[in-house]
């Protein structure tokens, strides 16, 4: 497989984008009770967030029964960033061996099918929708990182025709306004 720079380059078009961005209104993007109200069974993407959130007892009722009634997609980018969040604990604390033992039953349930992995286009795509936002933003050398993070975690879910939940409001509203073919579901943990 080839890489169409160019071609991503004109769908994206990052020299028209000179100015920051900015988050819009909450009642303007689709939050967790909305979504949660269409009915039905919804197939999403839970962010590196829902994870966390979840292992803390800090996923609040309404993001707890989505993710509970959704077929979940999983992104190995958000396993990733969560296996770098358990190495980098302090395996000395007395709680580290249950987070360990959580995180490894979690990735184990995983199916192969259910597996979300960025291709080269994806990774090409989001560099440019990342680098773009890192740009007009003036996001530092830690931010342009999580943001490419999350414009993988987000054009992989867009390629598969799914929404991403996520706390990270800011961040993926601006991804949005990037590439507005994707979609996103925000929640406020506890």
């Amino acid at each position: 497989m080839t890489i169409d720079l160019a071609a991503i380059v004109r769908r994206r078009k990052p020299e028209r984008h000179r100015r920051p961005l900015h988050p819009r209104a909450p009642s303007d993007l689709v939050g967790v009770d909305t979504f949660a109200r269409i009915g039905g069974r919804p197939a999403l993407v839970p962010d590196t967030s829902v994870y966390i959130h979840a292992a803390a007892g800090r996923l609040g009722p309404s993001a707890r029964s989505l993710t509970e009634g959704a077929l979940l997609s999983h992104c190995s980018v958000c396993l990733a960033e969560l296996a770098v969040g358990l190495a980098n604990r302090d395996i000395t604390s007395a709680n580290w061996p249950n987070e360990l033992r959580h995180f490894e039953e979690l990735f184990a349930r995983v199916q192969a099918t259910r597996m979300l992995v960025p291709d080269d286009k994806v990774w090409a795509d989001a560099g440019i929708v990342a680098g773009t936002l890192a740009r007009i933003q003036n996001f530092q050398a830690n931010q342009r990182k999580e943001c490419l993070n999350d414009a993988l975690i987000y054009l992989s879910a867009t390629k598969a025709g799914l929404p991403v939940l996520t706390s990270n409001r800011g961040q993926f509203d601006l991804l949005q306004q990037l590439a507005p073919e994707g979609g996103f579901i925000f929640y406020e943990p506890l």
